[in-house]
C-alpha cells in the first residue's frame, strides 16, 4: 500500500496554509485523489509540492514550474525536463545577480548620500547625537 497524507499533514510538513495547497490544487499543480470529500495525496503530490515551493522560492513563476513538472513524464528519462529547467535556471539565476547588482548600487548610493549628510550637518554644528536623533512631529493646529 503506498503511503498517503492529508491536506492537513502536508500543510504543517511545508509549514503552509492548506488554503495554499488548494491553489495549487486549482492552478492544476497538483491533483489528489478524492475520497469522498476529503483529498488525498499521494507521494507524487507530496513530491510535486515540495518541488512548487521549491520553484516558488527562487522565483519561478507558476507557468515556469507547471511546464518543468508537466515534462517530468514526457517519456525521454527526463532529459527534456533537464533541459528547460537548466535553461529557466540559467535565465533565474541572472535576473538575480542582476538584481543583486542594482540592489549593491543602492546601498552604495545610500552609504554616499549619508556621509554627506553627516558631513553637512557636522559642518552646520549637528553633534552626532543630534544626528542620529529621530525628528520632532511637526504638528499644526488649525483654528
Amino acid at each position: 500500500m503506498s503511503e498517503t497524507f492529508t491536506i492537513t499533514q502536508l500543510a504543517e510538513e511545508f509549514r503552509i496554509t492548506p488554503r495554499a495547497i488548494r491553489f495549487y490544487e486549482d492552478k492544476d499543480l497538483l491533483r489528489p485523489e478524492r475520497h469522498g470529500l476529503n483529498r488525498v495525496y499521494s507521494r507524487r503530490d507530496r513530491a510535486r509540492l515540495k518541488l512548487i515551493l521549491r520553484g516558488k522560492r527562487l522565483g519561478f513563476s507558476l507557468a515556469e514550474i507547471r511546464e518543468m513538472l508537466d515534462l517530468y513524464y514526457h517519456g525521454d528519462g527526463q532529459v527534456e525536463q533537464m533541459r528547460v529547467t537548466l535553461k529557466a535556471s540559467r535565465r533565474r539565476l541572472e535576473q538575480l545577480e542582476d538584481q543583486r547588482r542594482e540592489i549593491e548600487e543602492a546601498i552604495a548610493e545610500l552609504k554616499d548620500g549619508i556621509r554627506q549628510l553627516e558631513r553637512i550637518l557636522a559642518e552646520k554644528g549637528v553633534g552626532a547625537e543630534q544626528r542620529a536623533a529621530p525628528a520632532k512631529a511637526v504638528t499644526s493646529r488649525v483654528a
